[in-house]
């Protein structure tokens, strides 16, 4: 493609700023400033607001940069320098908060670990990132920590623990009970000789929480390495800097405008903190002074129904996974809430089939699920769909302002695909990471002129929204053509006997280098497995599939794997 012929492309022209909400500029002006910077901003506007309730133990902002600035004067007077990795492997709790602004505070770079890690993961992380320091439960600290550090192999020193019990306000004999019968995890926390040991709670009582450190933070430094899923090799440590985040934190905030109560609004998700998505999600709300009902075990639909008819007619969004969104349908107390506070339900990190976004907003309300498309490299917002404006069910809306998208034949990244056409997604903007850390080969594949290639397949359509199609590397190659899973599983979520499925390829042992498709199915209640059911899945895909994306095999699953987020989880599937 010539460079007349480039400047002239429907992705050079933007064609989707045609498709924007009236409110919502092309182009707005970043203001680039450190998170630290961010979060005294917010706690001088809004002292006396709330910033999160866990379990009904609350703190205002002003309250919370006490906490804050103890775990941030207790790093730097123990030997933690600026530019230091602290690892944060807890769930969603308020010390999560405090530590990680305590970490930023303190002029250094926070890694969050998924708590789900075995040790031999836990090692790699702390090691490749160069941690100094975990913050951990003592309940992971026992079960599978400890072991990681046992190991002589990581440059941790100090060594932070905490329970769930600890920021709840209980008379002792009562958190004894609650440990006892297991509402409250707990674990023994047996020391390594070479390591320094404090608990949480010592470093608000014994590390002065008035003054902030004088550290001075710049737009670049480091804030974050964010580990990646690690599904075609090892993790990869995702730099991302101050400027990163402050820059997707304005964009989001300019796109729901109209909408946005600073200081006053309550939002909620279930994604967790070491998740990017969750943690943009908790530093967007903070950015607007805003209260988050935190939620560790976002399975637990019970505890969010309480918490939203606590809160009701006063919570404005919540941020989950399709999955999360249908277990919250499945609670009978859900539907008798009155949502009518809601400005709209983000759904982001996974294919939500059209279907159930229609079955999702007949009791929510239409309209009010907003797609979006995000990964941990773009900070991790890319596109969503208008706030106010037209929403296309299935696609993840068009390309925030300061963000430019291209669509890129995916075997040669020179050549543009033509609009409807499906291509490897590349992005361009401030909110694109700076690299691989101690990866220079992989960053040097990712990141090209500025432009990010994101391993995503999608298509864009004549408004400007994209619908994601595959990743490059979930795509099905059956005899040369190329199946793409997500609009398989779309079309056979429309089953009336399928609860959620997902197809992956697997080798065809007849034709080597071809793959045969394979679905994955979890039935409605009330279905039972059956050669019947298998019989009638297989005609409907017949029926609605061209015939190399017909599945050759239908397994029924009584329970369909997911990841630590909710998300279907292709790679334990692939290993069946």
């Amino acid at each position: 493609m010539t460079e007349k012929m480039m400047e002239s492309s429907p992705y050079s022209e933007k064609i989707w700023l045609k498709s924007y909400d009236k409110h919502v500029k092309p182009e707005i002006d970043i203001e680039i400033y450190s998170l630290a910077e961010m979060m005294r901003r917010t706690v001088k506007s809004y002292p006396d607001s709330l910033c999160y309730d866990f379990q009904g133990s609350c703190a205002t902002f002003h309250q919370t940069e006490k906490y804050i600035n103890s775990f941030a004067n207790f790093l730097i007077q123990n030997g933690i320098q600026k530019g230091d990795r602290v690892v944060i492997n807890l769930p969603n709790l308020p010390q999560f908060i405090v530590a990680l602004f305590g970490t930023f505070y303190a002029g250094c770079t926070v890694s969050g670990m998924n708590f789900l890690l075995q040790p031999n993961e836990i090692i790699y992380q702390l090691k490749d990132c160069g941690a100094v320091a975990i913050i951990t439960l003592d309940s992971f600290y026992e079960e599978k920590v400890r072991e990681a550090l046992s190991s002589g192999k990581t440059d941790v020193k100090i060594v932070i623990t905490t329970s769930a019990g600890d920021v709840l306000d209980l008379e002792p004999s009562m958190k004894e009970q609650l440990i006892k019968i297991g509402k409250i995890p707990y674990g023994k926390v047996e020391p390594i000789e070479g390591f320094k040991y404090f608990t949480y709670n010592e470093i608000l009582d014994n590390y002065s929480g008035e003054k902030s450190p004088n550290v001075k933070i710049e737009p670049n430094d480091i804030l974050l390495l964010q580990y990646t899923g690690g599904t075609t090799g090892p993790p990869k440590g995702a730099i991302l800097t101050h400027g990163n985040l402050i820059s997707i934190i304005q964009i989001v905030n300019h796109w729901f405008e109209p909408a946005l109560k600073p200081g006053e609004d309550v939002y909620i998700s279930g994604f967790p903190f070491f998740h990017l998505a969750g943690l943009q999600f908790c530093l967007q709300t903070i950015s607007q002074g805003c209260a988050q009902i935190l939620v560790p075990n976002p399975r637990d639909t019970d505890y969010m129904v309480s918490k939203l008819k606590e809160y009701e007619g006063n919570v404005s969004l919540m941020y989950n996974v399709p999955t999360l969104y249908l277990m919250l349908l499945q609670n009978r107390r859900f539907k008798r809430i009155d949502l009518s506070s809601f400005n709209g339900y983000i759904s982001g990190a996974a294919p939500f089939p059209t279907e159930s976004i229609n079955e999702f907003e007949e009791v929510v309300g239409k309209g009010k699920v907003v797609e979006a498309y995000g990964m941990t490299e773009a900070s991790p917002g890319v596109t969503m769909n208008p706030y106010l404006g037209k929403k296309k069910i299935g696609t993840v809306g068009v390309p925030f302002p300061n963000t430019e998208v291209k669509l890129v034949d995916v075997t040669d990244r020179n050549r543009e695909v033509q609009l409807g056409e499906a291509g490897e997604i590349a992005i361009r903007g401030p909110q694109i990471f700076k690299g691989y850390w101690n990866k220079p080969e992989e960053t040097k594949s990712a990141l090209v002129d500025g432009w990010f290639y994101s391993g995503d397949v999608g298509v864009m359509d004549e408004d400007g929204y994209i619908t994601i199609v595959d990743r490059t590397k979930d795509m099905i190659i059956v005899s040369g053509y190329k199946v793409f899973s997500v609009e398989v599983d779309d079309k056979m979520n429309k089953h009336p006997a399928i609860e959620l499925c997902s197809s992956v390829g697997i080798p065809d042992p007849d034709r080597p280098g071809s793959e045969m498709v394979k679905l994955y199915v979890l039935l409605k209640e009330g279905y039972k497995p059956s050669e019947e059911i298998k019989a009638d899945i297989l005609k409907f895909a017949q029926e609605n599939l061209a015939k190399y994306k017909i599945p050759k095999f239908i397994e029924i699953l009584k329970e369909m794997p997911l990841t630590s987020i909710g998300k279907v989880d292709k790679k334990l599937l692939r290993s069946k």
